[in-house]
């Protein structure tokens, strides 16, 4: 068996993705506050009292994981390897999937950044294959532009469209 890929993500990703399950509680915690609102509004049977309860007690459960957990176990996870004729990457939460995607088949190679990603000054590395999008997330913005420069040059894919 193959050992793990060596490179790790950046350890700013664990505050982005926590971020990102404050932002995604919000919603939940909106949706359960209105339900809560309304149903003071009307004369609902109780089993809505209960759904209501039911929703806050879960998206503080959430809240938790989202925050102290999950992000901490992905970090863990997340590493690749670039190879000069594959690039391996490894993710997971739960159960560890191992992608290896011969350089051959990379069709084109993008940085992108979402706005929690800029204000950490982090970037991800999309590499397109005709089958799929594989992606190696929250990297320094400087580390991310170089890896995609050095597998667009394994590739031999033209960067003219930049």
């Amino acid at each position: 068996m193959r050992e793990e890929p060596s490179q790790q993500i950046d350890r700013r990703a664990i505050r982005v993705w926590q971020l990102n399950g404050v932002v995604t509680t919000l919603v939940f915690a909106i949706i359960t506050a209105t339900l809560y609102i309304v149903k003071g509004q009307y004369n609902w049977p109780d089993f809505v009292s209960y759904i209501t309860y039911g929703l806050a007690a879960l998206t503080s459960i959430y809240l938790l994981v989202a925050i102290f957990v999950v992000p901490y176990i992905k970090w863990r996870r997340w590493r690749y390897q670039i190879y000069p004729h594959e690039i391996y990457v490894q993710r997971g939460l739960i159960i560890i999937t191992r992608t290896v995607v011969p350089i051959s088949r990379v069709q084109h190679v993008d940085t992108e950044q979402g706005p929690f990603l800029r204000a950490f000054k982090l970037s991800t590395v999309s590499v397109s294959t005709a089958a799929t999008t594989h992606q190696i997330p929250a990297l320094p913005v400087e580390e991310a532009e170089q890896l995609r420069d050095d597998i667009a040059r394994l590739a031999g894919v033209d960067d003219d469209d930049e």
